[in-house]
């Protein structure tokens, strides 16, 4: 699509990709700055909005990429879900072997937390607080004696509260 202004073309882009598929700016900032800090001695780094957005774009095209080929791998294993082995061989296949290692290793790291939160989590269940049980023992003789006197009404017998 063109626009005409004084006489000049230009040319007016639509955008192309949808804001959901968009990586988080901040995000993606964050790692280039990061990154680079580790590349350089410099201790001001500033990087333009132009190269972020190339940043995040190549990486959205990367992703799509690797997601695909990954997709691939497990249709041929007759499958629906992507596992990390498919993304670990799609890593292979577009070759970039020299990330699966460090990804291995990111990856049995999250599990180990994942793990130890759950551990913890359930161990917090099996031991409610002093509180809970106090409540829980409490309420069944309640109950039971307020089942009790409804009887007794029902019955014909005489309440103590009534006037």
């Amino acid at each position: 699509m063109a626009e005409k202004r004084k006489g000049k073309e230009i040319e007016v882009t639509e955008k192309v990709v949808s804001e959901a598929e968009e990586l988080p700016k901040a995000i993606v900032r964050r790692v280039v700055k990061e990154k680079l800090s580790q590349l350089s001695t410099d201790s001001e780094i500033s990087v333009l909005r132009d190269s972020l957005l190339a940043f995040s774009e190549s990486a959205r095209i990367f992703i799509h990429y690797l997601s695909a080929t990954a997709n691939d791998t497990c249709k041929e294993s007759n499958r629906q879900i992507i596992n990390a082995e498919d993304v670990f061989k799609a890593l292979e296949e577009i070759e970039f072997p020299e990330f699966i290692g460090p990804l291995r290793a990111s990856l049995e790291e999250f599990r180990q937390k994942n793990a130890e939160k759950k551990a913890a989590s359930s161990k917090a269940k099996e031991t409610p607080n002093k509180k809970d049980a106090k409540k829980r023992k409490e309420s069944p003789a309640k109950s039971e004696g307020g089942r009790k006197k409804r009887r007794e009404v029902e019955e014909g017998g005489e309440d103590d509260n009534a006037d």
